[in-house]
């Protein structure tokens, strides 16, 4: 990739604008943590965050998913000659790729997953899921690390970890209104497993004890990798530990939060309180000193995110990315995550 100087620094403010602009629609409390970010961070991160929901919306919202996925491929390819269309978003883009040599592959599968959903395509078991959930989160993931300047292999798997948690987390939070838009993305093994056919069930959505099993284990899958996601947060400098920490721990405490409702997602959101995510905030500051877990701990890359792993170390040499620290990923993930989830309950 070569990078257009002119790409190089910072973001145009008429782009950086527009992208807050978004960013303020979409999601109103991300725009007020925002404000907390490292100025050096804060732009590149609500320039993804434009990206992504602008490229979702016209996958997903559009009348024909096939097109408007071909027209965005054209438009990454002017992104990445450094040439990007004058779409306020894509320009915005084009100067979070070329400064933090983010490689094409994480974009291209970001969109793949968009279209995925906008095809309503199934998925058969837990590693099939993973599939999607790697495209669409363990992505964001991956380009927040490289933003921050983080290449190395182990620490991007654990990010990837994260981002696909917190995506199963998601699904079995809006395991409901997903059903009310034609859309069931749990593991139809684990349904039949369970005694439930899933097109039946998903033409008359019903909540009983066989359907609370196959949340439960969802939910199990999610924790498995919020637990490898720690280790990770072990890597990182004392001062970045609690977003992460916290990211963790927010985002599952909405399976918790399922638990305590007996695991009942097909009438209502599980929403964490205010007053608990204060609380927990807390909790992970004052976790940033503590002793964390053993850095050095080797864990084995989810198979789904290795192609992201590979992709994203590969992107530059070290000594070309500038430095950052992890923690600015972690508001940004779940805010978009949130906003998605909020997008479909109006579909």
């Amino acid at each position: 990739m070569h990078a257009d100087p002119s790409l190089s620094r910072t973001l145009p403010s008429y782009d950086a604008t527009a992208c807050r602009t978004l960013m303020r629609g979409g999601s109103k409390s991300f725009f007020a943590a925002s404000l907390l970010l490292p100025a050096k961070v804060r732009a590149p991160a609500t320039a993804l965050y434009a990206y992504c929901r602008v490229a979702d919306d016209e996958i997903d919202l559009g009348e024909h998913p096939a097109l408007a996925m071909r027209q965005l491929k054209l438009r990454l390819d002017d992104v990445y000659a450094g040439r990007p269309q004058a779409i306020e978003v894509d320009r915005a883009l084009a100067s979070v790729v070329h400064r933090f040599h983010i490689p094409r592959a994480l974009l291209d599968a970001l969109l793949e997953g968009f279209l995925w959903d906008a095809c309503g395509r199934s998925y058969e078991t837990l590693e099939d899921l993973h599939d999607y959930a790697a495209r669409v989160a363990g992505t964001v993931g991956a380009m927040m690390a490289l933003v921050m300047g983080t290449r190395e292999e182990a620490a991007l798997a654990r990010a990837c970890d994260l981002g696909v948690a917190m995506q199963l987390t998601n699904i079995a939070r809006d395991v409901g209104e997903d059903a009310r838009n034609g859309r069931l993305y749990l593991p139809h093994q684990w349904l039949r497993e369970a005694g439930l056919d899933p097109q039946a069930w998903l033409s008359a959505p019903r909540f009983d004890e066989a359907f609370a099993s196959v949340l439960r284990r969802l939910l199990a899958a999610a924790d498995a990798l919020y637990e490898r996601a720690e280790h990770g947060i072990a890597a990182l400098p004392r001062a970045c530990r609690p977003a992460i920490h916290a990211a963790r721990l927010v985002y599952a405490e909405i399976g918790r939060e399922l638990e305590r409702r007996g695991l009942d997602s097909t009438a209502q959101r599980a929403v964490v309180s205010g007053r608990r995510r204060l609380a927990l905030l807390a909790r992970a500051t004052s976790a940033a000193v503590i002793a964390p877990r053993a850095a050095g701990l080797r864990l084995p890359v989810l198979p789904a995110v290795q192609f992201l792993v590979d992709a994203a170390a590969g992107a530059a040499p070290v000594g070309q990315a500038p430095k950052r620290s992890l923690d600015d990923r972690v508001g940004w993930v779940i805010e978009l995550f949130e906003r998605q989830a909020a997008q479909r309950v109006l579909r």
